[in-house]
């Protein structure tokens, strides 16, 4: 041993090194928690969907705010998008093929369009409160 910090050399002590020069943060934080402190840290990051300790406690500490993105809104808006974007298909072929266009299907087109912004005002207005925190 050379020096003060020196380990005497082991398998164990050589894998410790090794992966202290991969990561890419090198400085460690501690800090000491109650019981009922962990508890409410682990319900809170079971919440926003993180399971990593240590990336929830930077997330916070950094920006002081984790945000949790539903994204079942989203997932809805795109299947009516998509029904809209099929029917309207449908018409330009029979438009395309046959000439004529029924005014029932019309009216269907508009009806699926109306019940897609419905859902879509709903988000923006949800996504509006989150950016004016």
């Amino acid at each position: 041993m050379n020096g003060q910090n020196s380990m005497p050399y082991s398998p164990e002590n050589q894998s410790t090194l090794v992966a202290r020069k991969k990561r890419i943060r090198s400085t460690s934080v501690c800090v000491w928690l109650s019981p009922d402190e962990q508890t409410k840290i682990r319900e809170r990051m079971a919440d926003v969907g993180i399971s990593n300790l240590s990336a929830y406690m930077r997330k916070m500490a950094l920006n002081g705010y984790v945000f949790h993105v539903d994204l079942a809104p989203v997932k809805e808006i795109v299947s009516l998008q998509r029904r809209c974007a099929n029917n309207l298909n449908q018409i330009a072929v029979r438009v395309n093929t046959c000439g004529g266009v029924y005014p029932e299907e019309i009216k269907i087109l508009q009806k699926d369009y109306a019940d897609l912004w419905g859902p879509l005002s709903e988000l923006l207005e949800k996504l509006s409160e989150v950016v004016a925190l």
